[in-house]
Formats: C-alpha cells, sequence, structure tokens
C-alpha cells in the first residue's frame, strides 16, 4: 500500500531531462542544456560557477518530487554520467535516441513498468519487485514552480488511478501568453474533469479569449500508470515502438518511430485524458523574456542576471555568465545573453526566435 492518501499504488516520478532548450541559446548549448542551468531565485551572481550550480534546475526539480517512493531521470545517453552526479538519489532511464518527449515516455513507461515486475534491464540501481504497479508521475526537469505541488500531484495520481486515463495537470493561466499550448476542460468530476481538447499556441487575440472562458495552460506535467500510456500508445503513431520494446528491441523502435511530442501522438488523439487543476505557481522559464517574471527588476524595469550595467535604459532582460560583463545603454525592452564566446541580442517580444539562431548555427556545425 502507498503512503499517499488516496493512492493505493506507489508514486514513481520521472523527470525528463533529455532536452536542450535552444531558446536559452548561449546559455543553453549542446553540451550544457537547460536543466542543468540555475535561473531565477537562488542563482549566482558571479564567479566561475555562475549560471551553474548544484541549485540547477534539476537538481531542484528532483527535490521538487521528493515525496515520491522513487525518482528516475530519463535523458540522453551523453548527459546520464552528469544527471547521475548531479542527482545521485536518483535512478536513471537513458533514452535510445532523442525523439522528443512521445517516443521517451513511452520508452521510459515500459522500462519501468518491467523492472518493477522484477525483470533485470539495468535502470540505475534498483530492483524489481514482483506485481508491484505504479502512478507514473512525469515532470520536466527545466520549469520553475513554487507553492504546494506535492498536494496537486498526489491528486493528479488519483485521478490517473480512478479513471485508468491519462491525466495532465492545467495551470490556470496569469496572462494571455501566446508561447503555451492551452487545455479545454469538459465536464468535471470534482478535482479533476474531462479535456475537452487540447488547443496550440494561440495569436493574441485568440490567448485572450481562452483565458476569458477558463481555459487552463498545458504544463507538460503528467500521471498515468504505465498500463494505461502503454495501451494509448498501441493506438497511436508510437504502435512500432511499443511492440518492438515489448520484443526487447528498443533500438528497432526507435528507428521506426518519428520525432513526436506526447501531446500529439498521444495526448490529442486519446478519450481518456483529464486535467487536474494545478494549485501552484509555474513558468516554463522557456526564453529569455522568461527572466523578467522569475527576477525581480530594478526601478527602470530590467531584469538581471549576473554581470550587467544598465544606463538610460528600460524593460529589459540581461543575463550574463558571472565572467563576462554587458552595458546596456540608450536602449528599452531588448534580451540581451551573453555566456562563453557567444552573445545574442533580440528584441524581448521576439525571444521566441532565438531557436532560429540555433537551427542557422546547427546547420553550420556549430552550435
Amino acid at each position: 500500500m502507498s503512503g499517499h492518501e488516496g493512492v493505493d499504488r506507489p508514486i514513481v516520478a520521472l523527470v525528463m531531462a533529455g532536452g536542450t532548450g535552444t531558446r536559452l541559446y548561449p546559455a543553453s548549448r549542446a553540451d550544457r542544456p537547460k536543466q542543468f542551468l540555475s535561473l531565477g531565485p537562488g542563482r549566482e551572481t558571479g564567479g566561475e560557477n555562475a549560471g551553474e550550480s548544484d541549485d540547477s534546475l534539476l537538481a531542484r526539480t528532483v527535490s521538487r518530487v521528493g515525496f515520491a517512493d522513487e525518482v528516475y531521470v530519463s535523458t540522453a545517453a551523453e548527459h546520464a554520467d552528469r544527471v547521475r552526479e548531479a542527482v545521485p538519489e536518483a535512478g536513471v532511464v537513458v533514452e535510445p535516441a532523442a525523439k522528443d518527449t512521445g517516443p521517451a515516455l513511452v520508452y521510459a513507461a515500459h522500462r519501468v513498468r518491467e523492472q518493477r515486475r522484477g525483470v533485470r534491464d539495468g535502470i540505475g540501481d534498483r530492483r524489481g519487485r514482483e506485481g508491484d504497479d505504479c502512478v507514473l508521475l512525469c515532470v520536466p526537469s527545466d520549469h520553475l514552480i513554487a507553492g504546494d505541488f506535492a498536494s496537486t500531484a498526489r491528486t493528479a495520481a488519483r485521478a490517473a488511478v480512478e479513471t485508468e486515463g491519462l491525466v495532465a495537470f492545467g495551470v490556470e493561466p496569469t496572462r494571455p501568453a501566446t508561447g503555451y499550448g492551452y487545455i479545454e476542460p469538459g465536464e468535471s468530476a470534482g478535482e479533476w474533469a474531462e479535456i475537452e481538447r487540447f488547443r496550440e499556441k494561440p495569436e493574441r487575440a485568440t490567448a485572450e479569449r481562452f483565458v476569458d472562458r477558463g481555459f487552463y495552460w498545458n504544463a507538460g506535467l503528467f500521471a498515468w500508470t504505465p498500463d494505461a500510456l502503454l495501451r494509448e500508445a498501441r493506438d497511436s503513431p508510437l504502435a512500432p515502438l511499443v511492440e518492438a520494446l515489448d520484443a526487447g528491441d528498443a533500438e528497432r523502435g526507435f528507428a521506426a518511430v518519428e520525432s513526436v511530442s506526447v501531446d500529439y501522438a498521444i495526448m490529442e488523439r486519446t478519450d481518456d485524458a483529464y486535467v487536474v487543476p494545478a494549485d501552484f505557481e509555474w513558468d516554463d522559464v522557456g526564453s529569455w523574456d522568461a527572466v523578467e517574471r522569475v527576477v525581480e527588476p530594478d526601478d527602470d524595469g530590467n531584469a538581471v542576471l549576473g554581470d550587467a550595467l544598465t544606463i538610460d535604459a528600460a524593460d529589459n532582460v540581461v543575463a550574463t555568465d558571472g565572467e563576462t560583463h554587458v552595458s546596456v545603454v540608450g536602449v528599452d525592452d531588448l534580451a540581451v545573453a551573453a555566456y562563453d564566446d557567444r552573445v545574442v541580442v533580440v528584441p524581448k517580444d521576439e525571444a521566441q526566435r532565438v531557436r532560429e539562431v540555433v537551427a542557422a548555427l546547427r546547420e553550420q556545425g556549430r552550435f
């Protein structure tokens, strides 16, 4: 019996740490993914470790899910050793290939399920327990969350068990954000509701309408049993992966599917999706403009991380690695980021376009 009220099985937290965070380039690079950075409260402001410390987004996330019975981190092979060093208390699931959250979460669910059934498969140092079912709590490693996360997570776990469906966390919007997807709730069942429809990232006017209608932000946080996710995956574009995993051939399975998010591959297609309203503050810190939401700005509205000076400047975001000094003079509404030997300058309201820089640099082999 689980020690979680209303949940009759263990909660296993799966922290997703396979991405790069391209919109936070140049702080986030191929060899330094976003989850290993420390942004917002607790970030160091100088010295050789500025921007990277034990207070990384990954470390904070693993600490946040410490109430779970077990914790795993799903990551790429090239980051596995670094994850083990950063959060030795967690087991590690190594993704065979980087193909977005759909394949990664299906693979992790299959591995965790088999491991808990006693199959020796090399996940971390854990030992399987015969017949021990669980609820998977799937949490991105690179978000900032403040408030009572555990209570909402336990509610989501209860919903996953009682509905035998797939449960998303819905965050109440604080603004008409155009960088997030939305969840349109349907009929309420008390602590959770059916999901009527997932909505793609909207234009500003549409986002305002979504907020007025009581839609939630889709935070990319989920709860489900492994069996429930794999059941739905078998009726999705990820079916070849599940078949190959059942046959013990993960490499073949990953080769047979495209890169696809779990939202598109499964959540938007299933009739068994539910949403639990989140009782905490949330930000995915997805691009440089987000810094002004997590760092106290100065009297002129400038949000500064690291070593920077602003003169006759207002409403800018300036971020540095603590070794490179940046001075911003006579400009407004810019995002300026300087890390290592790279600098990016972009209008703050176009901060999402940093991904275009990364795409171009990748083509040149310079990312």
